[in-house]
Order: structure tokens, then sequence, then C-alpha cells
């Protein structure tokens, strides 16, 4: 039983084999996948994969990366789309100080304007932060975006900074950076984090965990980054998967 929280399965690397990647994942103890709208084309993938598999849910943003697209037309497209029942959250939306593929004055405003999406809809937000810790917290503090509940996801941050951000009732999620042999800081977060604040995802088709390194990523994999946290908790596998499942649920407010 594992919930992959963060899949970009609509990416073109798996236009070949979708179906075939989406049975590896019901084969290898999955039950639930969100997939990651990254931009209109991608939300609308997004709605057809969840229209297409049940237990597959999705997401609706405007990466920070693509934030220079938005507009008044995107917004009002991006905010009807996320109306659908299966959407469940606003996101990714956040900060890339690493890329820089947006302005970061652009960034920021896109960011509370997502923010401020998801308070109308009444959905949890989903974010991306990059090199950019302390901004993102002061703009979830300025748009009290904590009351919104949400999940910082491919968690790259200190335990210092985690510990904050559980406090607030916000999830963290690791995905296949835990298993890098140079994953120190990420290895300490898991081991400091109650259980009940962790997720695990993929963000396939990238960072896929070893053995498996440098290849395209899939949510069947994620169950090494399961193995991984088992090790660091001292918890069996099922146990990490029932957890982080029940996690997932609540973050996403799936029943």
């Amino acid at each position: 039983m594992f919930f992959d929280t963060h899949a970009h399965l609509d990416d073109p690397r798996f236009n070949p084999d979708q179906a075939q990647v989406v049975q590896n994942a019901k084969d290898a103890g999955l039950e639930l996948i969100v997939n990651i709208g990254c931009g209109l084309d991608s939300i609308r993938r997004t709605v057809r994969l969840t229209e297409q598999y049940g237990w597959i849910y999705g997401t609706a943003g405007v990466h920070p990366h693509e934030a220079k697209i938005m507009d008044e037309e995107v917004y009002f497209a991006m905010k009807d789309l996320a109306k659908n029942p299966k959407i469940v959250a606003i996101g990714e939306i956040g900060l890339d100080f690493h890329y820089d593929h947006s302005l970061r004055d652009v960034q920021a405003q896109v960011f509370r304007l997502q923010i401020g999406m998801a308070r109308e809809l009444g959905l949890p937000i989903t974010i991306h932060d990059r090199e950019a810790h302390q901004l993102t917290l002061e703009i979830l503090d300025e748009t009290h975006a904590w009351d919104l509940g949400g999940i910082i996801h491919c968690y790259s941050g200190s335990w210092q900074m985690a510990g904050q951000i559980i406090k607030k009732g916000y999830y963290i999620a690791v995905g296949g950076v835990l298993t890098f042999p140079n994953a120190a800081r990420i290895k300490e977060v898991v081991r400091q984090i109650p259980m009940d604040k962790l997720l695990i995802e993929t963000d396939c088709p990238y960072l896929a965990p070893a053995p498996y390194r440098g290849k395209r990523n899939e949510p069947a994999y994620m169950v090494k980054t399961a193995e991984m946290i088992a090790g660091i908790k001292g918890l069996p596998l099922e146990e990490v998967g029932r957890i982080t499942t029940e996690n997932g649920r609540k973050a996403y407010r799936i029943p």
C-alpha cells in the first residue's frame, strides 16, 4: 500500500508506454497517485489521466519556471480546470531560484496569485521550493497560506526549517534523492520528522532512486525510497506504506 504524492505521468517521456508504467505502479503495490499539473496543457492532460484511471488524482498549477506565461486568460482557464472534482490541490506552485527561468519577482507574484486561487476554491497547495527557502516561508506567512494546508514537495531544506513547516500543519514529501549517497541533510530530516508528517513521492520522470539513478523515474520505483525510510526509522516497510498513504489522503483530502 503506497501513495506517490507527486508524479508527472503526463510528461512526453511517458508517451510510448504510459499505460504500462501505470500498470507497473499497480503491480508494485501503489494504490494512489497524484499527477501534478504544471501549466494549462499539463493540467488538461492530467484531467484526462484522472478520468482514465479512478485511482489517479491531479493538481492544477503554473510551475515557477513558467510563471512568465501567467496572464488573465491562463488564470481563468486554470481556475476552471481546477474545479474538476478529481483535482485535489493547486500546484505545483512556488519559487525556483536555481534556474530562474522566470524573473524572481514574477515568480513571487504568480505564487501569491495561485495561493489566492487555492483559497477561493478551498484547496490545499503543493509547493516547489528550490534555493528560495526564506522567501517561500515569508510568502506563506504574509498570505496566511498555512491555513490552506499543503505539502513542500521534494524537500531540500534543513531539519530546522522542516520543524517550522510541520508545526504549521504542512507535510514534507521526500523522493529518490533520499537514496543518494550524498543525501545526509534529507536523511537527517527523515530521521527527525514524526511519521505523521511525512509523504513519499517520485517526481517522475525525474530523480530516480538508487539503483535506477540516471534512468527515467516511474511510480513503481518509489518503493526504494520507502525502503530507505523504513531503514532510517526502524519500521517495517508495510508500516511505512500504510502511514504515508494515510498522510497523503489527509494532505489531499482524498477519502
